[in-house]
């Protein structure tokens, strides 16, 4: 199993706890495929305000595996991707999109089966105007994401590059599978987190 698909198992959850509470992008985001989870590392476009331009720029850029994350100055309910430039990107090897404007066309992005995270659902169309950057650090949701970074998607969260390794062997002890284990057995989070002697007293 590669790391991006270890990531995606483990989930934003897991990574996020493993990474000590860092990397949460802070949006809500509509995943378009139910169920859908992904990791790989950033492929970073910087739009402008509400053009798409770069998408069909970043389309050439693009490597297999890699996370098309798209951004613009300000966020918005502008359509920067729909059908077509995720059929674009599902042919070349996306393993996900994440976009911090809107998408359109989602019964047919939903069926297309491509993972796609947007802040916004909207029919409003962009302009093709604009030239931007590709490979440049972007912030999305407060959080910053360079290149290369890992983005993790069931919700969202970043893992710098070089934390990657380290992240993950942290993941991979899995505490909360262990606690889970407990729990099952019967024994409570009051006792196993020392929440009684919190709220019960004692010291």
């Amino acid at each position: 199993m590669s790391a991006w698909d270890e990531l995606a198992r483990l989930g934003t959850a897991t990574v996020y706890e493993a990474a000590g509470r860092q990397g949460y992008v802070s949006v809500s985001l509509h995943r378009v495929v139910p169920g859908a989870r992904a990791a790989g590392p950033a492929r970073t476009v910087r739009y402008g305000q509400d053009d798409n331009l770069m998408v069909h720029a970043a389309m050439a850029a693009l490597e297999p595996g890699d996370v098309l994350v798209l951004t613009m100055p300000k966020p918005a309910p502008v359509a920067l991707v729909g059908d077509l430039p995720a059929t674009q990107a599902q042919a070349h090897g996306a393993a996900a999109v994440l976009v911090d404007g809107a998408v359109r066309d989602v019964d047919e992005l939903a069926e297309l089966g491509l993972p796609i995270w947007a802040r916004y659902v909207s029919i409003r169309g962009s302009t093709k105007e604009a030239v931007g950057q590709i490979d440049v650090a972007v912030t999305l949701g407060g959080t910053p994401i360079e290149p290369g970074d890992a983005v993790v998607l069931d919700g969202a969260a970043i893992v710098p590059r070089d934390r990657i390794d380290e992240v993950l062997a942290l993941a991979r002890e899995n505490k909360e599978a262990r606690k889970r284990e407990s729990l099952r057995k019967g024994l409570l989070s009051y006792d196993l987190d020392g929440l009684r002697q919190r709220v019960e007293g004692g010291g």
